[in-house]
């Protein structure tokens, strides 16, 4: 399971280890938490229209992927909290889809800017993978009333971690990562920087993540592993 705050976040943190695992026969299913409505640079956008627009293209970036399902939760973007709302609508989705794996954004990176939306997704999906959806107490409509069961979630895999302790090797699933990301069309052209396009600094930063290692391509995360 991929949690995550913006359309085009899981593809950016995400997006080749989705690819690969999913090739291999991983069931993934992505979370979006927010719709996506404040995330245009364009004075003729309007919200509305913006919403309907990144909806249309996160299902179609997941698709590239061979991501199972999207789950669209709908909190307004750049409003995110740390609140029971958006705690147990996280808590659902693992109850839900009970993944082994679930990958977020690091809410502690602290070299560098960070979306406070990210933030709030990588503090509240921490906290709902423990100790919320493996708790029968916590949430308990959700087993009473909706016939969820508790999850213990076995690993907690972060991206845009200060310093990462895992690497993956994502050589052969770089690509797709890239034709994901381009599905983002009212989003790609911000990601643009000093020339470069958001293809080369895709493989740029796979590259760099690959050092010292025997592959091309990497992807690195910051690890948490529950006791088994």
């Amino acid at each position: 399971m991929v949690v995550f705050a913006h359309p085009d976040d899981a593809e950016i943190g995400a997006g080749a280890v989705a690819g690969l695992w999913a090739k291999r026969g991983c069931e993934v299913t992505f979370v979006l938490c927010t719709d996506g409505g404040s995330g245009s640079n364009d004075p003729s956008m309007d919200s509305q229209r913006l919403v309907a627009l990144r909806r249309k293209e996160q299902a179609a970036a997941a698709a590239v992927l061979g991501v199972a399902r999207v789950e669209f939760l709908g909190f307004p973007d750049g409003g995110l909290e740390d609140d029971r709302a958006f705690r147990g609508a996280v808590v659902r989705m693992i109850r839900k889809y009970r993944p082994q794996t679930v990958f977020t954004h690091d809410p502690y990176r602290m070299k560098g800017f960070q979306h406070r939306d990210h933030r709030m997704t990588g503090i509240v999906t921490t906290d709902a993978v423990f100790p919320y959806a493996r708790d029968h107490l916590h949430f308990s409509e959700q087993i009473n009333e909706e016939g969820l069961k508790p999850h213990k979630t076995r690993r907690l895999l972060y991206w845009g971690a200060d310093e990462p302790d895992v690497v993956f090797d994502i050589t052969e699933s770089v690509d797709l990562q890239v034709e994901a990301l381009y599905k983002h069309e009212s989003q790609v052209g911000g990601l643009k920087d000093s020339g470069r396009d958001a293809e080369g600094r895709v493989r740029t930063r796979a590259e760099e993540s690959a050092v010292g290692q025997a592959f091309k391509y990497g992807a690195t995360y910051r690890q948490l592993l529950a006791r088994v």
